[in-house]
Protein backbone atom coordinates (compact mmCIF):
# COMPACT_ATOMS: atom_id res chain seq x y z
CA UNK A 1 0.00 0.00 0.00
CA UNK A 2 3.01 2.18 0.59
CA UNK A 3 4.50 1.91 -2.70
CA UNK A 4 1.43 2.94 -4.53
CA UNK A 5 0.91 5.67 -1.89
CA UNK A 6 4.06 6.94 -2.71
CA UNK A 7 4.09 6.86 -6.17
CA UNK A 8 0.87 9.01 -6.28
CA UNK A 9 2.28 11.23 -4.23
CA UNK A 10 5.19 11.55 -6.67
CA UNK A 11 3.19 11.74 -9.59
CA UNK A 12 1.46 14.85 -8.11
CA UNK A 13 4.95 16.14 -7.64
CA UNK A 14 5.79 16.15 -11.41
CA UNK A 15 2.66 17.46 -12.19
CA UNK A 16 2.39 20.29 -9.90
CA UNK A 17 6.34 20.96 -10.26
CA UNK A 18 6.07 21.20 -13.52
CA UNK A 19 8.41 18.78 -14.59
CA UNK A 20 10.55 19.58 -17.99
CA UNK A 21 9.91 15.89 -19.09
CA UNK A 22 6.52 15.42 -18.06
CA UNK A 23 5.93 18.94 -19.94
CA UNK A 24 7.78 17.90 -23.21
CA UNK A 25 6.09 14.87 -23.66
CA UNK A 26 2.68 16.25 -23.20
CA UNK A 27 3.45 19.29 -25.62
CA UNK A 28 4.69 16.94 -28.23
CA UNK A 29 1.16 14.73 -27.68
CA UNK A 30 -0.85 17.73 -27.93
CA UNK A 31 0.86 19.04 -30.98
CA UNK A 32 0.79 15.88 -32.85
CA UNK A 33 -2.77 15.34 -31.81
CA UNK A 34 -4.48 18.76 -32.42
CA UNK A 35 -2.69 18.92 -35.73
CA UNK A 36 -4.69 15.41 -36.56
CA UNK A 37 -7.42 16.74 -35.49
CA UNK A 38 -7.54 20.09 -37.66
CA UNK A 39 -6.25 18.14 -40.88
CA UNK A 40 -8.94 15.34 -40.36
CA UNK A 41 -11.59 17.96 -39.93
CA UNK A 42 -10.58 19.68 -43.15
CA UNK A 43 -11.31 16.32 -44.84
CA UNK A 44 -14.15 15.34 -42.72
CA UNK A 45 -16.61 18.08 -43.06
CA UNK A 46 -17.23 18.81 -46.52
CA UNK A 47 -16.72 14.37 -46.74
CA UNK A 48 -19.93 14.38 -44.85
CA UNK A 49 -22.35 16.95 -45.64
CA UNK A 50 -21.11 15.25 -49.31
CA UNK A 51 -22.34 11.96 -48.46
CA UNK A 52 -25.44 13.02 -46.34
CA UNK A 53 -26.71 15.43 -48.66
CA UNK A 54 -26.15 14.16 -52.01
CA UNK A 55 -27.31 10.80 -53.91
CA UNK A 56 -25.32 8.83 -55.97
CA UNK A 57 -25.36 4.82 -56.72
CA UNK A 58 -22.23 4.16 -54.85
CA UNK A 59 -23.58 5.58 -51.40
CA UNK A 60 -24.72 2.80 -49.59
CA UNK A 61 -21.52 1.41 -50.57
CA UNK A 62 -19.43 4.37 -49.39
CA UNK A 63 -21.44 4.03 -46.08
CA UNK A 64 -20.96 0.43 -45.44
CA UNK A 65 -16.86 1.45 -46.07
CA UNK A 66 -17.18 4.30 -43.96
CA UNK A 67 -18.79 2.69 -40.48
CA UNK A 68 -16.44 -0.92 -41.08
CA UNK A 69 -13.13 1.53 -40.45
CA UNK A 70 -14.90 2.89 -37.25
CA UNK A 71 -13.45 -0.27 -35.63
CA UNK A 72 -10.05 -0.01 -37.91
CA UNK A 73 -7.46 -1.47 -35.33
CA UNK A 74 -5.16 1.55 -35.00
CA UNK A 75 -1.88 -1.64 -35.79
CA UNK A 76 -3.58 -1.96 -38.98
CA UNK A 77 -3.20 1.77 -39.99
CA UNK A 78 0.27 2.16 -38.04
CA UNK A 79 1.00 -0.97 -40.51
CA UNK A 80 -0.46 0.45 -43.75
CA UNK A 81 1.53 3.81 -42.90
CA UNK A 82 4.80 2.16 -42.61
CA UNK A 83 4.54 0.32 -45.67
CA UNK A 84 4.41 3.79 -47.58
CA UNK A 85 6.63 6.12 -45.70
CA UNK A 86 9.15 3.24 -45.20
CA UNK A 87 12.81 3.48 -47.03
CA UNK A 88 11.44 0.66 -49.78
CA UNK A 89 7.74 2.65 -49.72
CA UNK A 90 6.53 4.61 -51.96
CA UNK A 91 6.91 7.99 -50.23
CA UNK A 92 10.39 6.98 -48.42
CA UNK A 93 12.51 9.39 -50.25
CA UNK A 94 10.19 12.18 -47.80
CA UNK A 95 11.63 10.29 -44.77
CA UNK A 96 8.62 10.46 -43.08
CA UNK A 97 8.98 7.42 -40.86
CA UNK A 98 9.44 8.36 -36.83
CA UNK A 99 8.67 12.01 -37.31
CA UNK A 100 5.75 13.70 -36.11
CA UNK A 101 4.31 14.14 -39.65
CA UNK A 102 4.40 10.34 -40.15
CA UNK A 103 2.51 9.82 -36.63
CA UNK A 104 0.19 12.74 -38.61
CA UNK A 105 -0.70 10.92 -41.42
CA UNK A 106 -1.67 7.81 -39.64
CA UNK A 107 -3.85 9.52 -37.09
CA UNK A 108 -5.43 11.41 -39.65
CA UNK A 109 -6.26 8.18 -41.56
CA UNK A 110 -7.81 6.45 -38.56
CA UNK A 111 -10.36 9.86 -37.48
CA UNK A 112 -11.05 10.87 -40.69
CA UNK A 113 -14.13 8.27 -40.94
CA UNK A 114 -14.77 8.52 -37.03
CA UNK A 115 -15.64 12.84 -37.81
CA UNK A 116 -16.99 12.15 -40.84
CA UNK A 117 -19.65 9.22 -39.80
CA UNK A 118 -20.65 11.20 -36.63
CA UNK A 119 -20.66 14.71 -38.70
CA UNK A 120 -22.95 12.65 -41.70
CA UNK A 121 -25.22 11.52 -38.74
CA UNK A 122 -25.65 14.94 -37.24
CA UNK A 123 -26.39 16.20 -40.91
CA UNK A 124 -29.25 13.30 -41.29
CA UNK A 125 -31.03 14.17 -38.82
CA UNK A 126 -31.22 17.67 -39.02
CA UNK A 127 -35.19 18.92 -40.01
CA UNK A 128 -35.63 18.73 -43.83
CA UNK A 129 -38.08 21.36 -43.75
CA UNK A 130 -35.35 23.92 -42.96
CA UNK A 131 -33.41 23.20 -45.94
CA UNK A 132 -36.43 22.54 -48.09
CA UNK A 133 -37.75 26.20 -47.00
CA UNK A 134 -34.48 28.05 -47.40
CA UNK A 135 -34.42 26.31 -51.04
CA UNK A 136 -37.70 27.56 -51.66
CA UNK A 137 -36.74 31.15 -51.04
CA UNK A 138 -34.08 30.68 -53.66
CA UNK A 139 -31.04 30.51 -51.35
CA UNK A 140 -27.82 30.43 -52.80
CA UNK A 141 -26.06 27.53 -52.56
CA UNK A 142 -23.13 29.12 -50.59
CA UNK A 143 -26.49 30.49 -48.53
CA UNK A 144 -27.52 27.09 -48.08
CA UNK A 145 -24.09 25.60 -47.22
CA UNK A 146 -23.76 28.28 -44.15
CA UNK A 147 -27.07 27.38 -42.94
CA UNK A 148 -26.19 23.28 -42.93
CA UNK A 149 -23.10 24.38 -41.06
CA UNK A 150 -24.69 26.67 -38.58
CA UNK A 151 -27.70 24.32 -37.76
CA UNK A 152 -25.37 21.63 -36.90
CA UNK A 153 -22.19 23.99 -35.36
CA UNK A 154 -22.88 21.79 -31.77
CA UNK A 155 -22.50 17.99 -33.86
CA UNK A 156 -19.81 19.13 -36.01
CA UNK A 157 -17.32 20.62 -33.29
CA UNK A 158 -18.49 17.36 -31.10
CA UNK A 159 -17.16 15.26 -33.81
CA UNK A 160 -14.19 17.29 -34.06
CA UNK A 161 -13.68 17.05 -30.40
CA UNK A 162 -14.52 13.01 -30.41
CA UNK A 163 -11.81 12.64 -33.24
CA UNK A 164 -9.15 14.58 -30.94
CA UNK A 165 -9.71 12.32 -28.17
CA UNK A 166 -9.47 9.68 -30.28
CA UNK A 167 -5.79 10.33 -31.61
CA UNK A 168 -4.50 11.47 -28.40
CA UNK A 169 -4.94 8.11 -26.30
CA UNK A 170 -4.11 5.93 -29.08
CA UNK A 171 -0.60 4.31 -28.72
CA UNK A 172 -0.16 1.96 -31.79
CA UNK A 173 0.26 4.14 -34.78
CA UNK A 174 2.50 6.86 -32.58
CA UNK A 175 4.56 3.68 -31.68
CA UNK A 176 5.08 2.09 -35.34
CA UNK A 177 5.42 5.44 -37.23
CA UNK A 178 6.98 7.49 -34.15
CA UNK A 179 9.95 5.42 -32.75
CA UNK A 180 8.93 6.60 -29.49
CA UNK A 181 11.86 9.56 -29.86
CA UNK A 182 12.46 11.67 -26.83
CA UNK A 183 11.73 15.17 -27.35
CA UNK A 184 10.41 14.43 -30.88
CA UNK A 185 8.00 11.87 -31.24
CA UNK A 186 7.29 10.90 -27.70
CA UNK A 187 3.57 10.88 -26.90
CA UNK A 188 2.03 10.95 -23.55
CA UNK A 189 1.17 6.66 -24.22
CA UNK A 190 4.17 5.97 -25.84
CA UNK A 191 6.06 7.42 -22.65
CA UNK A 192 3.74 5.69 -20.63
CA UNK A 193 4.23 2.41 -22.25
CA UNK A 194 8.01 3.22 -22.34
CA UNK A 195 8.42 4.65 -18.79
CA UNK A 196 6.15 1.11 -17.29
CA UNK A 197 8.69 -0.49 -18.64
CA UNK A 198 11.93 0.92 -17.04
CA UNK A 199 10.19 0.78 -13.73
CA UNK A 200 9.63 4.82 -13.81
CA UNK A 201 5.71 3.96 -11.99
CA UNK A 202 5.44 7.61 -10.84
CA UNK A 203 6.58 9.43 -14.11
CA UNK A 204 4.37 6.76 -15.80
CA UNK A 205 1.58 7.66 -13.52
CA UNK A 206 1.47 11.28 -13.71
CA UNK A 207 1.23 11.72 -17.41
CA UNK A 208 -1.90 8.57 -17.12
CA UNK A 209 -3.49 11.10 -14.71
CA UNK A 210 -3.31 14.15 -17.57
CA UNK A 211 -4.25 11.91 -20.21
CA UNK A 212 -7.11 10.92 -17.92
CA UNK A 213 -7.64 14.97 -17.15
CA UNK A 214 -7.70 15.80 -20.68
CA UNK A 215 -10.39 12.71 -21.05
CA UNK A 216 -12.37 14.25 -18.64
CA UNK A 217 -12.34 17.66 -20.38
CA UNK A 218 -12.67 16.52 -23.50
CA UNK A 219 -15.74 14.66 -22.49
CA UNK A 220 -17.37 17.13 -20.47
CA UNK A 221 -17.24 19.91 -23.61
CA UNK A 222 -19.05 17.15 -25.05
CA UNK A 223 -21.68 16.77 -22.63
CA UNK A 224 -21.76 20.66 -22.40
CA UNK A 225 -22.09 21.00 -26.87
CA UNK A 226 -24.67 18.77 -26.50
CA UNK A 227 -26.55 20.34 -23.84
CA UNK A 228 -26.36 23.38 -25.62
CA UNK A 229 -27.80 21.71 -28.93
CA UNK A 230 -30.48 20.44 -27.09
CA UNK A 231 -31.06 23.70 -25.57
CA UNK A 232 -30.90 25.56 -29.21
CA UNK A 233 -33.19 23.10 -30.28
CA UNK A 234 -36.22 23.80 -27.89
Amino acid sequence: MDYYTDAILRALQLIVSLDSEVIQVVTTSLKISISSTLIASVISIPLAILIARNKFKTKKFINIILNTMLSLPTVVVGIFVYSLISRRGVLGELELLFTPAGIIIGQVILIVPLITALIRNVIFSMDEKLYKTATSIGASRYQKFKLLILEARYGIIGAVIAGFGRVLGEIGISMMLGGNIKGVTRTITTAMSLETNKGRFAFALALGIILLSLSFLINFVTYFLQEGKNYASR
